[in-house]
Parts: structure tokens; C-alpha cells; sequence
């Protein structure tokens, strides 16, 4: 019986539906009505036939089981040896604002080996706010937003742009407040964490199996600590460490500097730039000079020479010295990506700026078929009501100049993320920010990646020591989780999934190849969203 028709039975019973306190988060999770699936079709792409669809209604607010509900979309990959099947595994592709649904559509064929999906189900589904579940958007119609962010920079450069960026990040906190102030007011990390635990017994399962990567690993580190006794096995890859995301450690820095992206960024940056000058013939950047010059020469000039690329819908984007940050730090992600990143610096660095539009080069189509990834901009703003802001808004400038130092032009982009959060005036009451030491009793397996431009390597140990047994796994290489580079960290993941056989602590895997090795045929970057 779904929430709304047990919230009209009592309505016409008379009986009072007013709570005079609210419940505590145990009482309200066991009395909220646990949602049935019905599995259907996912429509009539040929594609998805593998797959299967649905969606349930989860409450609101937990504080108050029977009251409003929330829709969430949910998709599984049903396992090919249903009668050795050990249950469903839960996944989450990170973000914030990461649509799970389209995540394993797209890729959970090709990144779990063929022994996870004999076993299990595979479960991905888009958490509230995001995608097909209730999403949280700022403006009527996507024309609109589209329209309202066409001028908005990736991060601003020189103090007339900081002022405005100031000005539209205000401005679209507005938007969003206006248009999805209930969505908002309850789609925090925690509030996920319960839906996630609704569908792991709507599902049929005893205990939790999960994989979270990037900011999965966060959902994982709230589930631990609110459901510690749920849990079977948790793989947690590219580890966002929950006290930076959260501010609960007391650093009054804004979101964007507390998670040190700008730092991973630059580390990566150097490590890409490092092995292209090893891959001689391999790298393009290496027929122009020395590769670290050429960049940021070409970094330079950008900031007052934008080139104009024809993209191939017909369209046109101006490349500037910030969107050319943006771009590259998407393309860090991926060390097979790094072949097209060398490519798109030596047309910048080459591109006569007199001469007309020309055409762009593969990382930029791939960067503009990115951004269609998101419903909303409001999808991705759930540290806004969960997270500890700085209050400093016009401060801002002075947070980037300093993170520019550390970690350059990096620094200045990640610093600028949560400007929105400064206005928005929203939080989720139910929203948890520590402390993180969790009682989960089972091992649990933590990857990380050396050279991680998103979740940097350093907050790694930390993570996992908030577990009372956490098996640490360091991948030596580059680019954002696991995903689709290393055969031993697959190994490892089957083992554990399959067997609950946890790799001894301090364990070391090597990626398949080198950035710059020839891709294998058929190859590509995963579709994790950067954060």
C-alpha cells in the first residue's frame, strides 16, 4: 500500500496525522511503508532491452512517513545466473547530481565483470532531486536555464567578471529557491541514504551491497553511519572524504577549497603533461616544443585571445582561457582521454587567432555533449542545503587567489563551485554532518586512484580509517576511480562482491596501460560527472 492511499484510509478514519515532535530518524525509517517494485520495460531503444524499469514513491520527509512522497526512478540489469544469485548491488556514479539511472544504461554492461553481474541484480537509481526522481530545477523549462547560463563563465578571471559571477550566482540561487524550494529542502545525502535503505528491503535483501564512486563514496559513508548493522559489502572508489564535503572538521573555507580539487587537479595536470613529454611520438604536444611551455603559453594567451571553435551541430563556442581549465580538467578524468587533451592544446597553441572559426577538436565536442548530462543545474546543488558554508560570499576572490597559488589555475575554478550555496537559504533539516567513525563490522574495500583529479589521493587513508575495517587499495596511475583501468582492481572488486574475500589492507594494483599506450579498440573514458 503506498503512502498516499494508507494517508487517505487514516483521513476518512479520523485519525489526528499531526506530529506534535518529530520522530527520530530510526522510528521514522521503520515506519515508513516500504514501497513495492513493479519491473517493466525501459522502452523501445534496442539498447535497454537488457534492462529493466520502474519507479516508487519514498516519503518526503521521514519525519513524517505518511505524509508527501517523492518519485524515484530506479533501473536494473537482472543477473544472468539468477540461480546462484547473491541479491541485488546498489550503485551510485557520484556528482552530486549523478543520475544513476543513465549511468548503468550506459555502462553497466561494460564495468562489472561478468562473475558481479551472474550474481546480482545491478540497481541504479537517480537519488531524489536528480533526473527521473522529482528533479530539482531552477528555472520553468530547460530553454530558460539554458538561456539564463549562456553568458555564465565555468569560473570568473579579473575582478569586473568575480563581481559578476558574484551577482548571477545570487541571482540563480534565487531561481532555484523559487522554483524547487520543497525538493531542495529535503534532497540531502542523508535523506538518500534512507531511500536507499527503503529499496535495499523493497528489493528483499537482509544487508546492503554497494559500489560508490566519487561522490558515492560520500552516500556510502552516511549510510554506514546511519545503518551500520545493514551493511554486506560496501566498495567505495575515489573517496570524497565526508569531514571537507560536510565543513563538520570546522574549516570555514568554502566547499570548492575544502575538497582540495584544485590540488588533485594540478597534480594530475602535471602528471599529464609529464608523461606526454616521456611518450615522444605518442603525444602530439611534443612536436610543438616542450609540453608544459606550449600550455601554459597557450594558457596565457587565451586570457586575452579566445579562439573560436565550429562544433559539429553547426554551433559555435568560444574558447577562453576559463572554459579551457574546465575543459582540461574534465579531460583528466580519463588517461585514455589524454591523447585528445594533447590534441586540443596543439590546435590552441597552432590556431592563427586571425583566422576565421575553426574546427574543434574532439575534447571540446566531448566537453559540449557533457553538459546535457544534467536535468538542472539545481540537480547538483545538495551541498548548498547539507554542507557548511563560508558566509563570505564577496570573499570569494581572496578564497580563489589563495587556492590559485597552491594549485594553479585550478585552484581559481574548484574555489568558485558553491558560490550559489552562499544565497540559497535552504537546508535539510534532516541533513547528517558527523561525527563520521562508523560501527559497520564488515570489511569494507576503499580504492584510490595516485594521481585523482577529483578526489585526491591524500584523503584516502582518512577515509578509511573511519571504518573499524577498512581494506585500503592503492591504484597506481592517474584519472577519476577505477573504472575501466585496472584488471587487478576488478579482480579485487569481483573477490570481494562475490565472496566477501577483502584484500589485506595497503594492497597495490597498476592500471592496464599508459596514458599514452595506443586505446584498445572500442575503449572509453567512463561517464562519471565531474564534480
Amino acid at each position: 500500500m503506498t503512502p498516499r492511499r494508507i494517508l487517505r484510509r487514516l483521513s476518512v478514519a479520523g485519525v489526528a496525522l499531526v506530529l506534535l515532535t518529530p520522530m527520530t530518524t530510526a522510528v521514522a525509517q521503520a515506519r515508513s511503508v516500504v514501497p513495492k517494485i513493479v519491473w517493466g520495460s525501459c522502452g523501445s531503444d534496442p539498447k535497454l532491452k537488457p534492462f529493466q524499469c520502474a519507479s516508487v514513491e519514498v516519503p518526503t520527509d521521514y519525519d513524517n512517513p505518511y505524509g508527501a512522497t517523492t518519485t524515484i526512478a530506479l533501473t536494473r540489469l537482472p543477473a544472468t545466473d539468477p540461480a546462484h544469485r547473491i541479491g541485488t548491488l546498489f550503485t551510485n556514479p557520484g556528482g552530486p547530481g549523478g543520475p544513476g539511472v543513465l549511468f548503468l544504461h550506459q555502462d553497466g554492461l561494460r564495468i562489472y565483470t561478468p562473475e558481479v553481474r551472474a550474481r546480482f541484480d545491478i540497481l541504479g537509481f537517480d537519488p531524489r532531486g536528480v533526473g527521473g526522481s522529482d528533479p530539482a530545477t531552477c528555472y520553468p523549462t530547460k530553454a530558460d536555464e539554458t538561456k539564463a547560463l549562456a553568458d555564465v563563465p565555468p569560473f570568473p578571471v579579473g575582478a569586473k567578471q568575480e563581481r559578476q559571477f558574484i551577482l548571477d550566482g545570487a541571482k540563480l540561487a534565487i531561481h532555484c529557491r523559487t522554483t524547487s524550494p520543497d525538493r531542495m529542502a529535503h534532497y540531502s545525502t542523508a535523506n538518500v541514504a534512507r531511500d536507499m535503505d527503503l529499496l535495499r528491503q523493497a528489493v528483499g535483501d537482509d544487508k546492503l551491497s554497494y559500489v560508490g564512486y566519487s561522490y558515492g563514496t560520500y552516500l556510502g559513508a552516511t549510510y554506514a553511519k546511519l545503518f551500520p548493522t545493514k551493511v554486506r559489502a560496501l566498495v567505495l572508489d575515489g573517496t570524497l572524504l565526508p569531514q571537507w564535503y560536510s565543513g563538520s572538521d570546522g574549516d570555514k573555507s568554502p566547499v570548492g577549497v575544502r575538497m582540495r580539487q584544485g590540488e588533485g587537479a594540478y597534480d594530475t595536470y602535471e602528471q599529464f603533461l609529464a608523461e606526454c613529454k616521456t611518450a615522444g611520438a605518442n603525444c602530439s604536444l611534443n612536436r610543438l616544443g616542450d609540453p608544459k611551455t606550449v600550455v601554459e603559453g597557450a594558457l596565457e594567451r587565451l586570457k586575452t585571445h579566445p579562439v573560436d571553435f565550429a562544433l559539429p551541430d553547426g554551433s559555435t563556442v568560444k574558447m577562453t582561457y576559463a572554459l579551457a581549465v574546465a575543459v582540461t580538467f574534465s579531460s583528466l578524468y580519463d588517461p585514455n582521454g589524454f591523447p585528445a587533451l594533447a590534441d586540443m592544446w596543439v590546435q590552441l597553441a597552432a590556431t592563427n587567432r586571425a583566422l576565421a572559426t575553426v574546427k574543434a577538436p574532439q575534447a571540446i565536442v566531448e566537453w559540449n555533449r557533457r553538459k546535457e548530462d544534467y536535468t538542472s543545474i539545481g540537480t547538483v546543488l545538495q551541498p548548498c542545503v547539507e554542507a557548511r558554508q563560508s558566509g563570505r560570499p564577496l570573499a570569494y576572490p581572496a578564497y580563489a587567489a589563495a587556492a590559485d597559488k597552491r594549485a594553479p589555475h585550478f585552484g581559481a575554478y574548484r574555489a568558485w563551485i558553491g558560490i550559489q550555496c552562499e544565497f540559497l537559504g535552504i537546508r535539510d533539516q534532516d541533513a547528517f554532518l558527523g561525527p563520521w567513525q562508523n560501527k559497520v563490522k564488515q570489511p569494507v574495500l576503499v580504492f584510490g586512484t595516485r594521481h585523482d583529479p577529483a578526489t585526491p589521493y591524500e584523503a584516502t587513508r582518512p577515509y578509511a580509517d573511519l571504518y573499524p575495517d577498512a581494506r585500503m587499495v592503492t591504484v597506481e596511475g592517474w584519472g577519476h576511480t577505477t573504472i575501466g583501468k585496472s584488471a587487478c582492481a576488478d579482480k579485487l572488486t569481483t573477490q570481494y562482491l562475490t565472496e566477501l574475500k577483502a584484500p589485506a589492507d595497503g594492497t597495490t594494483c597498476n592500471q592496464d596501460r599508459k596514458p599514452f599506450d595506443p586505446v584498445p579498440t572500442g575503449q572509453r573514458a567512463p561517464s562519471l560527472l565531474p564534480q
